[in-house]
């Protein structure tokens, strides 16, 4: 009589309930499990060789979980260390940037001192540097990318991984102000000028060496006309016109302001304002001929050495068959 009151549909759900939690649970552990693999004694040249044929071949979660195991099964080894960035690596290249960060991060944290942490710090950079996304989606990961890359050019500026970070630090930068003046577009054409305006500046002050510089100030002066403050659109037309004389948004702002004050008349106008350009460009190293290629050459890890720097008294980074 008393499970007469319980329909059978809501009687089954009840019942399946706590089924699919368990199968939930079970396959959360089951997840787990695939990222290690099952423990065979074996040497460490096995393991890494295993771990390198499957990098050759293009298997590169396959080869991270092997690089993980060198250092789990002999982590006092003269290539548990290496194994760590190679895991890292391998991890990059499968596109699972999140794994290769945590594992850059801890090679960081362990081995401040190693011979080959200027190349974590780059590789770390380059997996967020890899996630920039569209400029109408969030830009948290192209943040990232900033603070990584400036930290590689802070502390290593002479280094090959520092010239290269430098010039992605200036397409970063470039990106991020994008960002900016797309959101301020959206503005200025809802009419929320003083939105706009905050935005604006923020390309003209804290990115003021990208390309976006010039439409900033021009939009700048419509914002400001709009709302009535010719005197404010006049200066940010003057310092549009002294820094970029012949660029098409300075004839922009140039016949707006011209048709709400006629003291504009001179297409450089005098007045008591002492224009201020923005900062100098910055002294970036030369792009190469094929930057992708260069990011593919400085991306690739550093040849292992042991303890004295010595590379002879440890098998090459790549063997084909294990060494006994």
């Amino acid at each position: 009589m008393g499970l007469s009151r319980f329909s059978l549909p809501v009687l089954r759900r009840c019942l399946a309930a706590p089924l699919i939690a368990i199968m939930a649970i079970g396959a959360l552990a089951a997840c787990s499990k695939d990222k290690e693999l099952a423990y065979k004694d074996q040497t460490v040249y096995e393991i890494y060789s295993q771990a390198v044929v499957h990098l050759d071949n293009g298997r590169y979660t396959e080869a991270a979980k092997y690089f993980d195991e060198v250092e789990r099964q002999h982590p006092y080894s003269v290539w548990a260390t290496t194994a760590k960035l190679m895991s890292a690596y391998s991890h990059y290249h499968a596109s699972e940037y999140d794994d290769a960060v945590s594992r850059l991060d801890r090679f960081i944290a362990v081995h401040p001192g190693n011979r080959d942490i200027a190349y974590a710090y780059y590789l770390k950079a380059l997996c967020y540097y890899e996630q920039i996304a569209d400029v109408r989606r969030d830009q948290e990961d192209t943040r990232k990318a900033l603070d990584s890359l400036q930290d590689v050019v802070t502390r290593f500026p002479t280094t090959p991984y520092g010239r290269d970070a430098r010039l992605k630090l200036d397409l970063t930068r470039d990106h991020l102000a994008a960002k900016e003046m797309d959101v301020g577009r959206y503005y200025l054409n809802t009419r929320y000028y003083l939105a706009a305006i905050n935005r604006f500046k923020t390309v003209v002050t804290t990115y003021s060496t990208t390309s976006h510089v010039p439409e900033a100030l021009e939009r700048l002066v419509e914002a400001y006309t709009a709302l009535g403050l010719a005197d404010e659109a006049q200066k940010a037309a003057a310092v549009l016109g002294f820094n970029y004389p012949s660029s098409d948004w300075y004839k922009d702002s140039y016949a707006i302001a011209l048709r709400t004050d006629r003291r504009m008349a001179d297409p450089k106008p005098k007045n008591t304002l002492t224009p201020v350009p923005p900062n100098g460009s910055p002294r970036s190293a030369q792009p190469t001929a094929n930057p992708a290629q260069e990011t593919e050459r400085l991306a690739r890890p550093p040849q292992p050495t042991d303890s004295m720097g010595n590379p002879g008294q440890i098998p090459e980074v790549r063997p084909t068959t294990p060494t006994p």
